[in-house]
């Protein structure tokens, strides 16, 4: 379990490592790259870096080389922002937690049927203030006419 303290200084390596791949690295290898969170050792010493790579996984590997010959020069500016007794080595992992998000999402697509978008469906209140939801508004239309009320023959 981690302790809050791990959790502050796990946060404060995660801003500074991505910030550092945005705007310092030059590394062409390491390009797509979003740090999804960072787990700090117990005892400081050592941090795991989890990051998303877009792309093949010919180019996930070769980010992942880019930002393990980075990880000094990285650790440099962790150092220089965050005071602690020992600077954390970094190492770095794929996340396979996004990956596996888009799949889930994509059988969800693939199984759930298709159904009208939440914002164009209206939600109006009866006589007896109970709410229901019109799907269609051509049913609201063709109930009208049911009643015989059509003002466009007289």
């Amino acid at each position: 379990m981690s302790t809050r303290r791990q959790l502050k200084a796990a946060e404060a390596v995660r801003e500074v490592v991505g910030m550092a791949i945005l705007v310092d690295l030059r590394d062409p290898r390491v390009s797509d790259v979003t740090v999804t969170r960072v787990e700090m050792d117990a005892d400081m010493r050592g941090a795991k870096v989890l990051v998303s790579v877009m792309g093949s996984p010919t180019k996930q590997a070769l980010a992942l080389r880019g930002l393990a010959s980075a990880a000094g020069f990285l650790q440099s500016k962790i150092a220089d922002r965050i005071e602690t007794r020992y600077t954390p080595r970094l190492r770095f992992e794929l996340d396979a937690g996004v990956k596996q998000a888009l799949e889930i999402a994509r059988m969800l697509r693939e199984v759930l049927p298709h159904e009208k978008p939440i914002e164009s469906q209206d939600i109006v209140a009866d006589e007896s203030h109970q709410t229901r939801t019109v799907l269609d508004d051509d049913d609201d239309k063709d109930d009208d006419d049911k009643d015989g009320d059509d003002e466009s023959e007289s």
